[in-house]
């Protein structure tokens, strides 16, 4: 029998609880993901400093590391590429929109919101879960993109953020991100979803 106090053999390092929300409710919708723990680190600075530690422990067998890539994320991935080796870990040649998964005590992946080689961050990952042909979706867009510039109290790097919680806000129970996976607003079988999962039972099976 495991002992609850020993700590998780496989776990997700995540910078915000929105990251969270979203990766657990899609692991409820393809229960075949095995099973791991979401660690939040409030930020990617405490994260990128959580990594070697978390590899240490003891009985640990997989860490993730799911960051959103941003305005360059060539930079993000150097940035974790760079911590990686100096723990000795084995790097690949390249990386690709699939993630990246070493082999190795423990296995360590990484995964690039939204999906590894574009610029962006977790709302564009769940903008690419919108039902197809979804015809409310175009109106959020114009509406975010309608707004004056001088009367804009978000930066341009969040416009993806306001456009899908505008789109949110249109659901017959306006939910978070996460929440609308769970509740089918959003389709967790897109092809981003499915690469994510494909991602994570890469990283957390066996």
């Amino acid at each position: 029998m495991a002992r609850e106090d020993l700590p998780p053999e496989r776990i997700l390092l995540v910078e915000g609880a929105d990251d969270e929300e979203v990766v657990r409710h899609l692991c409820r919708r393809h229960q075949s993901v095995p099973t791991f723990d979401i660690v939040n680190k409030r930020g990617f600075p405490a994260l990128r400093k959580a990594i070697v530690p978390e590899m240490k422990v003891s009985g640990r067998r997989a860490v993730g590391i799911l960051v959103d890539g941003n305005d360059a994320p060539g930079a993000r991935w150097q940035s974790i590429f760079d911590t990686l080796r100096g723990a000795g870990v084995r790097l690949p040649e390249a990386f690709g929109p699939d993630g990246a998964v070493m082999e190795g005590e423990p296995r360590v992946g990484v995964w690039l919101m939204p999906g590894n080689l574009a610029s962006g961050e977790l709302e564009d990952f769940v903008i690419g879960l919108l039902p197809a042909d979804d015809p409310v979706w175009p109106r959020a867009d114009r509406y975010v993109e309608g707004i004056p510039a001088a009367e804009r109290r978000f930066r341009p790097q969040k416009t993806s953020k306001a456009k899908i919680h505008a789109w949110l806000a249109t659901r017959a129970e306006p939910r978070l991100m996460g929440t609308a996976i769970g509740a089918g607003d959003l389709d967790a079988n897109a092809p981003l979803a499915l690469t994510l999962v494909g991602w994570l039972r890469r990283l957390f099976g066996g």
